[in-house]
């Protein structure tokens, strides 16, 4: 079976690496509890972390190797483009070259980190509420729907607020250790 070559940015490989691997995360917190119990809190899947390992061959191998290290040096995330497994936002994050220098033969190892926000949903404003906040700053609130595992303080970290301040923007929450699915909460 012939593959599509793998693809990042305005790169495609020659050869598509011969190793490749997807490391699935998620991030887990450990509460205690009086007596030697203990609560697991599951705060959510995080990044996916995508890793390879291949090899350019012939007279031009080094410069193949310099092509892929200028995309390494591009800032911002990129579309990765993989024959057989599912397209990803994702930053080019790591670039290795393995082996001691050969005149036709450059092996290298990259990493990949898969960008959450690119799949997630858009901070908005919640419908039916009208364009400047009730503050009179001119500026319109923002609302993030809740997912499953989502917690309160995994928001505030997703938009680089403190907890207290999302609890302050969220003054309904009876106990903001308790939000559910679907719930809405003020961001901005």
């Amino acid at each position: 079976m012939l593959l599509a070559p793998m693809r990042y940015k305005g790169y495609s490989w020659p050869h598509n690496p011969r190793v490749y691997s997807i490391d699935y995360e998620r991030n887990m917190a450990v509460n205690k509890i009086p007596f030697g119990y203990y609560f697991l809190q599951d705060l959510g899947r995080t990044r996916r972390v995508m890793r390879g390992e291949g090899e350019f061959c012939g007279e031009d191998a080094y410069a193949q190797f310099g092509e892929l290290a200028n995309v390494f040096y591009e800032k911002g995330p990129g579309i990765l483009i993989h024959p057989l497994w599912q397209t990803a936002s994702a930053y080019f994050v790591e670039l290795r070259l393995e082996q001691e220098p050969r005149p036709w033969y450059v092996r290298y190892s990259f990493a990949f980190w898969e960008d959450m926000s690119y799949y997630s949903d858009e901070a908005r404003p919640l419908q039916g509420q009208p364009a400047a906040s009730a503050a009179g700053t001119g500026v319109s609130p923002q609302f993030y729907k809740v997912l499953k595992g989502d917690t309160l303080w995994g928001i505030a970290n997703k938009y680089a607020l403190s907890l207290q301040t999302l609890i302050g923007l969220n003054p309904d929450l009876k106990n903001p250790n308790q939000i559910q699915v679907g719930d809405e909460v003020r961001i901005r």
